[in-house]
């Protein structure tokens, strides 16, 4: 199935998808029947099946034993079982923290 999958809730393939998927807040998990074919935008990505796709994740990505990934991994922190497939490259990146805001000025010192 050739397609563009949006949503606010997590989301299980288990069969073949082709196209993209962004679910920018939520779980992705691609079971261990499952095919994909796409980009994947999630906050989580767990991956039991075959995935041939760039991937990014705000959290993490997961790929399990059986798992295969073939394509680019951008996300905060990734997990790769022994045993799992994976080829591309990877780019970790700090999760977004709440930053407190500075002035411009920089801290202020108090001279005695």
């Amino acid at each position: 199935m050739k397609c563009e999958i949006t949503g606010s809730e997590s989301l299980v393939i288990d069969g073949k998808v082709e196209g993209s998927i962004n679910l920018p807040g939520n779980r992705v998990t691609v079971g261990r029947n499952g095919q994909v074919v796409a980009s994947i935008i999630a906050r989580e990505i767990v991956v039991l099946g075959k995935v041939r796709g760039n991937i990014t994740a705000t959290d993490r990505v997961d790929i399990r034993a059986d798992g295969a990934l073939t394509g680019d991994v951008a996300c905060a922190r990734i997990s790769i079982e022994d045993g799992a497939f994976f080829k591309g490259g990877i780019d970790i990146r700090k999760p977004e923290a709440k930053s407190t805001p500075v002035s411009p000025e920089g801290p202020k010192s108090t001279q005695q």
